[in-house]
């Protein structure tokens, strides 16, 4: 795929909220180019940023629950209805959850999985809730960077659910102290092969972000990034995985969960021009470490597979002084990415001008006002 022609960047064109959050209803209408949200805290920002989340893969950028998406107090459930422009053609999903079901998904009104939507459209998000990524749990880096390789290899998703569910199922043999080897023999067969394609699909996406920044012009800085830990080598192949998981089983038995595998693999970044650690640099410095991680993501699809992905930066402004914030939507309007951003003022954008759509977001007694404002 690498080196075919750029097509129209992806894009949201419409998005219909009810019963979302704080939304009862909303309607915004897009036109490919970025986007900024603005409007005080608490107006519903996050929550627009959180559904167009739920058009990919998973529980969307909060990881919340489904009867948590729900318009308090009415708990009726919620729908999320959006027009896209995909890979290749438009199309139109809607995804929805009743009061104490999981979510459903539609696409061009026939019932799909939610692994499919990785197939029309590709996503990366950051939120403030990431800025002590480098600081924190390994779980986090995982989920962020299985992001990102969802956006180069679709089929990453099922095998995340794949690799997670067997596992799930052997953790409760080992919980149990079965020692039957028969019992556990299928499940770690499962986790083997899923959890090789998981490793080679993080190995390729870090590879890809690496060649991304040789040479970008680029405000941000550049990150050298691995994957960490004994399984986070690109070449484990699953029979050395389904090996490597019965000559653990003893010592998993004693753990009561399973101690070896791509769910136990970590990402290490340098800041690359200082030689530095990710977690040893300033709050801006890893903020802007992480900024050049989705650029570089960007840049890389739109030269694997010809098209940007959609971008959703929530309060991403906030610590950027007026000059860095220049920069990076210089870089997004160059790339063509539809990046559609959160803050609290209009100020925040207004380097962006007429390259850009704006709206403000007001919460008036519970309901939303949206309307579409000049920067």
């Amino acid at each position: 795929m690498k080196g075919q022609g750029r097509v129209a960047g992806l894009a949201i064109i419409s998005l219909t909220l009810s019963h979302f959050r704080s939304h009862r209803t909303a309607l915004l209408a897009f036109d490919g180019r970025p986007v900024a949200i603005v409007g005080a805290n608490g107006a519903g920002k996050t929550n627009i940023l959180e559904a167009i989340s739920l058009l990919s893969p998973g529980r969307g950028l909060r990881r919340a629950s489904a009867d948590e998406m729900a318009r308090k107090p009415e708990a009726l459930g919620w729908k999320i209805t959006a027009v896209v422009r995909g890979l290749g053609a438009a199309h139109q999903i809607e995804t929805w959850a009743k009061p104490g079901e999981g979510r459903q998904v539609t696409i061009d009104g026939k019932t799909a999985t939610q692994i499919s939507l990785a197939r029309i459209l590709r996503m990366v998000w950051l939120a403030p809730a990431m800025d002590r990524l480098w600081i924190e749990a390994a779980e986090g880096r995982r989920r962020f960077l299985d992001r990102m390789t969802l956006s180069f290899a679709p089929d990453h998703a099922e095998a995340v659910l794949t690799y997670e569910k067997a596992m799930r199922d052997r953790n409760r043999l080992l919980k149990d102290q079965v020692t039957d080897a028969h019992w556990y023999s299928a499940l770690e067969g499962q986790m083997a092969q899923s959890g090789a394609a998981i490793m080679q699909n993080r190995a390729f996406a870090l590879a890809q972000l690496i060649e991304a920044q040789v040479g970008a012009d680029t405000s941000f800085p550049q990150a050298n990034l691995a994957l960490v830990g004994p399984e986070g080598e690109e070449n484990v192949s699953a029979t050395d995985l389904a090996a490597a998981l019965s000559d653990n089983r003893r010592r998993d038995i004693a753990a009561g969960r399973t101690l070896i595998g791509p769910h136990r693999a970590d990402m290490a970044a340098i800041y690359t021009a200082k030689a530095m650690p990710a977690d040893q640099c300033s709050t801006g410095e890893q903020k802007a470490l992480l900024i050049s991680l989705i650029l570089a993501n960007a840049r890389a699809l739109a030269t694997t597979i010809g098209t940007t992905p959609i971008l959703l930066l929530d309060e991403v402004a906030a610590h950027l002084d007026i000059y860095r914030r220049a920069a990076l939507y210089d870089e997004l309007c160059s790339l063509g990415a539809q990046a559609i951003m959160t803050g609290t003022g209009a100020e925040l954008f207004d380097s962006l001008g007429s390259r850009a759509q704006a709206f403000d977001v007001v919460d008036d007694g519970g309901l939303s006002q949206i309307a579409e404002v000049t920067l």
